[in-house]
């Protein structure tokens, strides 16, 4: 090293310097959007490959989770579909499939997000909004009526009710024939984040955190092929995070999981090979490339030193991806095209699992049928054409990525070892210091964009008086009308004495430790819904109320 330093040094002196007193850099300070310093040209890094690197499938993993990655076959094509009603985001779904997508995402209108039924007052003028309404078993046996779920891998994006989802989709697959074992797919089930970034949370969190361990045990018994929570990082950074903070924060608020399941009496080995975790991808490639690369070293350190885990499954950060919704832009929307395909293409040489790639369109209004197929298209043409997926972690060893994946790893351990030092991420989330830490970078990069220090092409340069000619996708005003007719319908014509047995003896497993997973299979296999199901919840928990400091 002391060789190479030296001639860099010469190199410097000799070559550099005279371009660049001759011809200044275009600014003072290159760094990445984390504020990591970016060197003008690495240099090789003294570190010890096996430590670091290893090779793909074998621990530290940064490599890689898999051996052949996707020379055995591609990642997951999961586009987050769902709006209006459950018959409307059936068709959609279909629609995918048959254009090549190979695995399902639920996007769910805000009443069940926040567990209402379609025909609660609060829910007017949301019902189908921003994703499916589901109310009832009635309405998940519509949403997947003649798809198969012994076939297709479904990826649920709900979080407090999350439970309740879950008993839905194994309530259907059994009216499909299909044992619970059969089943692959994710639900979100990420409480943590909710409090953090999202915000549509309904309990406290010791009852919520019940919840999930209740749900970590239910499918380590009964659907082994589930991914029993998506620690989300994705919410993260799209409420203004770094990259280093939505690895810090997301692997953060998954070691208070762990903690949790492990004081819930449950062994690492038998539920941390069902976790999973969801990152966004946004524009500066080579950072986001390393971020994906430094949080699987990371959790895999996590995992082996801290909690001790002897299964290789245990240590693998396993991931989903979605492209940035954050970094679309209203203006000149097909710019967001090219955005997206840098993301995904960044995605998929950090090794992601499966990968959701924004519509061109969504800053605007839901997407089209035909911008979700550029949408798809995009990773089918970098999956089948660009050849990147041909041999395993390509971008390893490039002395600048290296650099990147190190610094962030650091930087991330920091925040982590903060977070601990203050009693763990329940405690950091209660006194608002994560959500102070991300509300600050984003505040950070918004004058960034004022001041033109950041150049966002469209937005604050490069712009042109335009009229937007995009086909935009209509939704029928009557939808939310037909919604509560048909739940209407649904609840005149159930067994009510049945109804109220099973409200007593879901009320009653609430107030026990019992699992809640089985009385709520039987609840919503009995006719109860998802607002009556999380309104015995909210009687027997209450609901979470912010901090005064937010």
């Amino acid at each position: 090293m002391s060789r190479l330093e030296e001639e860099r040094d010469r190199w410097e002196e000799q070559t550099l310097n005279p371009v660049i007193n001759k011809y200044p850099e275009r600014k003072a300070d290159f760094a990445t959007p984390s504020g990591i310093p970016l060197p003008i040209v690495a240099l090789p890094l003294e570190q010890d490959y096996m430590r670091k690197l290893g090779f793909p499938g074998e621990y530290p993993f940064t490599r890689g989770v898999q051996p052949t990655m996707y020379r055995g076959r591609f990642w997951t094509m999961r586009q987050y579909a769902g709006y209006a009603s459950a018959q409307e985001s059936n068709a959609r779904y279909r629609y995918l499939l048959e254009q090549g997508q190979t695995g399902l995402s639920v996007a769910f209108d805000l009443p069940t997000q926040i567990g209402y039924d379609s025909d609660d007052p609060i829910a007017t003028g949301e019902v189908g909004k921003v994703g499916v309404a589901i109310s009832s078993l009635e309405d998940m046996e519509i949403l997947f009526k003649d798809i198969p779920l012994d076939k297709v891998s479904t990826s649920m994006t709900i979080n407090a009710p999350a439970a309740v989802l879950l008993a839905m989709y194994v309530a259907i697959a059994k009216k499909q024939g299909v044992e619970a074992s059969k089943l692959r797919g994710t639900i979100q089930n990420d409480i943590l984040k909710e409090y953090v970034a999202r915000g549509t949370y309904i309990f406290p969190p010791k009852p919520s955190m019940r919840l999930i361990t209740d749900a970590f045990q239910f499918c380590q018994d009964n659907i082994p092929h589930w991914n029993t929570i998506s620690i989300s990082g994705y919410h993260i950074r799209e409420a203004g995070s770094t990259a280093v903070q939505e690895v810090a924060f997301t692997l953060a608020n998954a070691i208070a999981y762990v903690e949790a399941a492990l004081k819930n009496r449950q062994q690492v080995d038998d539920f941390a090979p069902q976790l999973s975790f969801f990152f966004a991808c946004h524009n500066d490639f080579l950072e986001e490339v390393a971020k994906f690369r430094a949080a699987r070293r990371l959790w895999a350190k996590i995992m082996k030193e801290r909690f001790g885990a002897k299964n290789t499954n245990s240590l693998r950060l396993r991931f989903h991806t979605q492209t940035g919704g954050s970094t679309l832009t209203a203006q000149q929307p097909e710019n967001n095209i090219v955005r997206t395909t840098i993301q995904a293409l960044a995605a998929m040489l950090g090794g992601t699992q499966s990968l959701h790639t924004n519509s061109m369109d969504e800053a605007l209004w839901l997407p089209t049928e035909k911008s979700v197929r550029i949408a798809l298209r995009t990773q089918q043409i970098i999956a089948n054409e660009s050849g990147v997926a041909d041999s395993v972690d390509p971008l390893a060893g490039s002395y600048l990525v290296e650099y990147l994946t190190d610094e962030i790893e650091k930087r991330a351990e920091a925040y982590i070892q903060r977070i601990d030092d203050m009693g763990g991420a329940l405690v950091a989330i209660e006194n608002g210091y994560i959500q102070r830490e991300i509300q600050e970078s984003a505040y950070s990069y918004q004058k960034a964009l004022e001041g033109h220090h950041q150049v966002l092409v469209g937005v604050n340069d490069y712009q042109t008086d335009e009229f937007i000619e995009l086909e935009s996708l209509k939704l029928d005003p009557a939808v939310e009308q037909r919604q509560v007719e048909r739940l209407k319908h649904f609840k005149i014509n159930r067994n009510e004495q049945q109804v109220q047995v099973l409200l007593n003896n879901l009320e009653q497993t609430a107030r026990s430790e019992q699992n809640l997973l089985p009385i709520m299979i039987e609840s919503v296999e009995g006719s109860l819904t998802l607002g009556e199901i999380c309104g015995v919840l909210r009687k027997v928990w209450g609901e979470y109320q912010p901090p005064v400091w937010a």
